[in-house]
């Protein structure tokens, strides 16, 4: 009845923490402008289907995305198991769901062979991250807590994985036994090979699965609150996010709104002027940004296939698309503690340009869309980009001399180039 108790205690407590910190998440994300991103749902939930459920742009590189499919795919089906697990753990009972006979054989067989699965595929991406050094998965942006991040995620799940093979193995051995509450239930292909390993005592069997459940529960519940703070928070917000990607085409920039009101006002004098509260142009801090930019910053999974594919990044410019998420994330996760602090935001005397973000980076981008292109999640670092760019050349006139130069021949010459409009076709002449 203790162990009932405490076990209780701790699930409605693991649940409330973690609703707490996903509400300041949900919080944070909802501090973006409003953008519509609620149109056409028959093809957002397609590209949702395809894209986080079918891990459609993973497969453009097939080595990790089939580990990582290992790893998606069993960490979802044997966390099923956690329904039962949850029972067992309330009332007190063993494998509540033996009744189901052939069925349950075969469910269990599954989470072994999955668990294996997961257990191998993290191995393998321990060891490109940690041995092989990876180059996409060891740059400077990784450095420090994102590194151990990573590496924290990928050892608690080789753990979890492991302690529920032990679980089972002992389980399996205390049946064979015939011990009391330990009754013939499931099908052990994986953690068979383990019962030589195990001592053959009914004392030290029932230790050895106690303290794998207890350990299995404990971790998920632990893991489920380590997500808020991690980048593996992308496991529950891919989805989201994938619904709510651009459906234009990826070259398409938007114009914006408070600029065309005061064309159209330059273009045709009867029309009233803008009214209201001046908006900023473009981009300066993370409050600029729209929820979805921001829902893109919490989903980032720090893969690096963005700056992987960045041609500005693989000649040796500063810029990497994957910094830009994480010091988008970094920023508003600063912005909402100064929220909780005070009430409201109070100026801090940073921004995400210049602060976190340099004009270096933002205008190293070649604006290509390659990083758009390649993430498996669909974040679109290009608009944070572009957004940033818009302020510095709208409100600050600051820009390099090589795109002063261009808006200096659009303004007298109609056209990028120096040459004079009646001079543009003498090439013909050569």
């Amino acid at each position: 009845m203790i162990g009932q108790i405490l076990f209780g205690v701790l699930l409605i407590a693991s649940l409330i923490l973690f609703f707490y910190n996903a509400k300041k998440i949900y919080r944070n994300i909802k501090l973006g402008k409003s953008i519509n991103r609620f149109d056409q749902p028959g093809e957002r939930l397609k590209t949702m289907l395809l894209v986080a459920f079918g891990q459609k742009k993973m497969f453009k590189k097939p080595i990790p995305a089939l580990l990582h499919l290992f790893v998606y795919v069993g960490f979802c089906i044997i966390n099923i198991e956690m329904l039962e697990i949850v029972i067992d753990g309330l009332f007190g009972t063993h494998r509540v769901f033996s009744f189901l006979g052939g069925f349950y054989n075969f469910l269990i067989y599954a989470f072994e062979i999955l668990a294996f699965a997961v257990l191998l595929g993290c191995v393998i991406f321990f060891i490109r991250r940690n041995v092989l050094k990876l180059k996409r998965l060891n740059q400077p942006e990784l450095n420090n807590w994102p590194k151990t991040d990573a590496n924290l995620i990928l050892t608690a799940e080789i753990l979890l994985m492991t302690a529920f093979i032990f679980m089972n193995a002992a389980d399996q051995k205390l049946q064979a036994m015939g011990a009391e509450h330990y009754h013939m239930a499931g099908s052990f292909p994986i953690s068979a090979y383990l019962l030589p390993l195990l001592p053959n005592e009914a004392s030290s069997l029932i230790l050895i699965e106690r303290i794998c459940w207890w350990f299995h529960i404990l971790g998920v519940f632990a893991f489920l609150n380590y997500l808020p703070i991690s980048k593996h928070l992308h496991i529950l917000l891919a989805f989201p996010n994938t619904y709510f990607s651009r459906l234009e085409p990826k070259g398409k920039l938007d114009n914006m709104p408070s600029v065309t009101a005061e064309v159209k006002v330059m273009l045709d004098p009867s029309l009233p002027p803008p009214t209201g509260e001046p908006t900023r142009f473009g981009v300066k801090d993370a409050l600029d940004l729209t929820w979805k930019n921001l829902l893109d910053a919490y989903t980032c999974t720090e893969c690096g296939r963005c700056t992987s594919a960045c041609p500005a990044n693989i000649t040796g410019k500063l810029l990497s698309p994957r910094k830009i998420m994480m010091d988008t994330r970094d920023r508003i996760e600063e912005i909402g503690k100064n929220i909780d602090k005070n009430g409201a935001f109070q100026e801090d005397g940073k921004s995400l340009l210049d602060t976190y973000i340099t004009r270096e980076e933002i205008w190293a981008c070649t604006s290509c869309n390659a990083c758009v292109e390649q993430c498996p999640v669909n974040i679109n670092p290009l608009e944070i980009i572009i957004g940033l760019r818009q302020f510095s050349v709208m409100e600050e006139s600051q820009a390099p001399s090589s795109v002063n130069n261009m808006f200096s021949n659009l303004e007298n010459n109609g056209a990028p180039w120096k040459y004079a409009q009646a001079d543009r076709a003498n090439w013909t002449n050569q």
